[in-house]
């Protein structure tokens, strides 16, 4: 699976969003701005195309460099979410209510 866009005006290390991933597992992302939680069955991360969502189980970030935009995600994968980062700024939700449920 693999899906790519071009990069905004973000700085110029990160460059464009792109995920790889093989069998639901090794995902290799990029354009990678933050990483702003994480645990076993949730990440949530921001990327240069808005925030994005991973579920699933044995989830770990083994590889985060933010100066290049990168990160490697092991663990199974059992769904992609993205969202705008205006979609997340909607009054009365939660960031983690709406992302996670």
């Amino acid at each position: 699976m693999s899906m790519e866009s071009r990069n905004g005006s973000t700085g110029a290390n990160i460059g464009k969003h792109r995920l790889g991933m093989e069998q639901r597992r090794d995902c290799k992302i990029t354009g990678v701005l933050e990483v702003h939680s994480f645990d076993e069955n949730n990440i949530l991360m921001e990327t240069v195309e808005g925030m994005l969502a991973i579920k699933g189980s044995g989830l770990h970030v083994s590889r985060l460099n933010l100066e290049k935009g990168e990160a490697d995600v092991d663990g199974k994968v059992d769904a992609l979410t993205y969202s705008d980062k205006s979609t997340l700024a909607k009054k009365g939700e939660g960031l983690l209510t709406r992302l996670f449920s």
